[in-house]
């Protein structure tokens, strides 16, 4: 976007007024902005949101990580995915029912909820700029989908014929809310890329009828799978209807007695019971987190203070007891569930791909909601880590769960999953990056994440604003930010200072900025901005170990190794002894920092920051020695010096299958021989 759009949407209502003249139907007006100013979430007039959204389009990406990672995703990921889902029949459940196509049903119940998440995508990548095939691609998806759909609005491919009966009866397990929550989201990603409102108006008819037939003083209503919830707010925020607001109520004070749930299934469903009883977070880890997603766009829409609190209480209770260092959650195959607190293995560790994305959506939306770095902070955790491994770096190959720890034995990534959530998910993600980058308030702008940029967009007084960010990060940690305001203005950069850096210094125009940073927290300059003011931030990137709360059992006298916000891993193919990963340990010394090389290997891995370390080895495997014995009988282990090679945790399992390790015992050791 560039100063011109801006013009552009302060003369829109002598353009519809010109439609109207000429008896041109004009796109109708919907919500408080117009739809091509409105973020991944439209928070412009959301009551309690301290932060607004800033437009996917109004953000040009340069060269760096997450541009390399769009064009890839853009380019081979989205092209190969929507193969995948003609092969295994998911767009043609669509055709079949508009007699398109002559197919049998195919795929689980759910399968709907993939193709929606594949044209969220494509509508992101379209926010960020057109790219005409893509996106007639999209529209003939589009028309399948709308041909499908019934007189009545309800739009399902499984819930037909003689499952037609089942409607609305089994939705517990049905997903055909969360569905179309998908469906809705797709919609509206569609509408704010090209102002068209086709899919759009197929959605709101679907909604309506949902109205019309479930709720207080009629048949009961379930999301079953939360995700129904945020599409309902963002409806809401988009057409400006309150039903759809006041649906979202009914959803979350729930419908347990009426429905006759067991115990078990309200925890597992993370849904069925008022949202405000819940006292932590439990059950199904990406259910939970879509739900308490939904639950903060209900706060910021309507400022129930016991929602603030459920929300800050479940926060509290993930991140302080029950997160993976990745950002991923979900400790248990059984159930994809949360765990219980301080139970985080390692190779048996779920970390569902969407569940990580799944944080990173409830975190922006807390963000939204206080302005709190500590938020930020768990975002740029989940992004770089636990949703970055989701993805190959060939962009065709995803992860279901993200273990910690692997013995090599199983091929972690596939192109296709039967339950095939993640992969769109994956790419819906990749494609909004943009969005996640700077938000507004009255006072000026903020910078969330650290990325080679440029918004083109205004403060909130409507005073055009560029901002240009220049850097290496997550490489490097040299960030240089030119402000050009289209007149002087006083306003306020926020920059944030993540949790994890060390050293953190700003210079203003080349001299000390005013004040001192501090990590987890946003650094404030406040002045008289005037053409091209320049702020440089530089945070330290020495990589520092990190150790885990002795309560999680599986860590304890273990370190994890982390440069910057990446977390990094040993990976047996860059061992240079071929030992196994697990005979080796950390040794102790004073300074646990020191003793890291660092080095740049643009011939690896895609371009990596390859780190070394000195590292202790037993001459013969540990497999040797005896699986119990006394501890007077233990011989001290003699141990060689090795060379440790680590590697970013998201680009494991990209070459040949091996053994993986994030956290290293640290350990003083036995007696060194040469």
């Amino acid at each position: 976007m560039n100063s011109a759009v801006i013009r552009f949407l302060g003369g829109i209502s002598l353009l519809l007024g010109a439609c109207l003249a000429f008896g041109i139907a004009a796109p109708a007006q919907m919500g408080n902005e117009p739809w091509n100013a409105q973020g991944i979430i439209n928070t412009s007039a959301s009551p309690k949101a301290k932060l607004h959204s800033v437009p996917i389009r109004a953000v040009t990406m340069g060269e760096g990580f997450w541009s390399e990672r769009m064009q890839t995703n853009a380019e081979k990921s989205i092209p190969t995915l929507l193969g995948l889902l003609e092969e295994h029949g998911v767009v043609d459940n669509f055709r079949r029912l508009s007699g398109r196509k002559n197919a049998g049903r195919r795929g689980p119940l759910y399968t709907d909820s993939d193709l929606y998440k594949w044209m969220e995508a494509v509508a992101f990548v379209l926010q960020s700029g057109d790219r005409p095939q893509l996106r007639e691609t999209l529209d003939k998806l589009i028309d399948d989908v709308l041909a499908a759909q019934e007189p009545s609005g309800y739009l399902n491919t499984y819930y037909v014929g003689d499952r037609a009966k089942l409607r609305f009866s089994e939705m517990y397990r049905s997903h055909e809310l969360y569905c179309l929550g998908h469906l809705l989201q797709a919609a509206i990603a569609y509408y704010r890329a090209t102002g068209n409102r086709k899919l759009l108006d197929g959605g709101i008819k679907y909604a309506d009828y949902v109205l019309h037939t479930l709720g207080p003083e009629k048949k009961p209503a379930l999301t079953g799978h939360p995700e129904f919830e945020m599409a309902l707010v963002e409806l809401y925020r988009t057409t400006g209807d309150k039903r759809y607001l006041d649906f979202v109520h009914y959803l979350f004070t729930g419908e347990k007695l009426r429905l006759q749930l067991t115990d078990e299934q309200v925890t597992y469903l993370f849904s069925g019971i008022p949202f405000t009883s819940r006292m932590e977070l439990e059950g199904h880890a990406v259910r939970a987190l879509y739900a308490c997603s939904g639950a903060t766009d209900y706060y910021l829409e309507t400022g129930d203070a016991e929602y603030l609190e459920t929300l800050g209480r479940l926060w509290k209770d993930l991140v302080e007891r029950k997160m993976y260092i990745t950002g991923g959650v979900g400790s248990y195959a059984e159930g994809e569930s949360v765990g219980v607190a301080y139970d985080l293995p390692n190779e048996r560790a779920y970390a569902e791909s969407c569940a990580a994305i799944a944080n990173m959506m409830w975190n922006w939306r807390m963000l939204a909601a206080s302005a709190g770095a500590p938020y930020a902070d768990v975002i740029e955790k989940a992004l770089y880590n636990g949703i970055n491994s989701g993805m190959s770096l060939s962009g065709t190959l995803y992860c279901y769960r993200n273990p910690l720890e692997s013995r090599g034995k199983e091929d972690i990534r596939q192109p296709w999953y039967d339950t095939t959530c993640c992969p769109p998910n994956l790419e819906r993600t990749f494609a909004s990056i943009p969005g996640y980058l700077y938000s507004t308030d009255s006072s000026g702008v903020y910078v969330h994440l650290y990325h080679s940029s440029t918004l083109d967009w205004h403060l909130e007084d409507g005073t055009g604003l560029t901002l240009a960010q220049q850097t290496k990060y997550p490489w490097d940690g040299d960030i240089t930010l030119k402000i050009s305001p289209a007149k002087a203005a006083t306003f306020t950069l926020y920059l944030r200072i993540p949790g994890w850096a060390s050293k953190a210094t700003v210079t203003l125009d080349g001299k000390p900025a005013p004040g001192k940073p501090k990590p987890g927290d946003y650094f404030a300059i406040r002045r008289e901005w005037k053409a091209a003011g320049t702020v440089r931030l530089q945070l330290d990137m020495a990589p520092h170990l990190v150790a885990a709360n002795p309560l999680v059992r599986e860590d304890y006298g273990r370190v994890a190794v982390q440069r910057g916000p990446l977390l990094y891993c040993l990976e047996q193919v860059d061992q240079e002894d071929r030992g196994s990963v697990f005979d080796v340990v950390l040794p102790a010394v004073p300074d646990p920092s020191q003793g890291f090389t660092s080095e740049f290997r643009a011939d690896m891995l895609g371009g990596i920051v390859v780190l070394k370390h000195k590292g202790m080895a037993t001459p013969k495997p540990l497999s040797e020695e005896p699986l119990y014995q006394t501890i007077e009988r233990t011989p001290r282990r003699e141990e060689k010096e090795v060379n440790l090679t680590f590697i970013p945790y998201y680009a494991w399992a990209n070459r040949l299958p091996g053994a993986m390790e994030v956290w290293i015992p640290y350990a003083s050791g036995g007696k060194v021989v040469k």
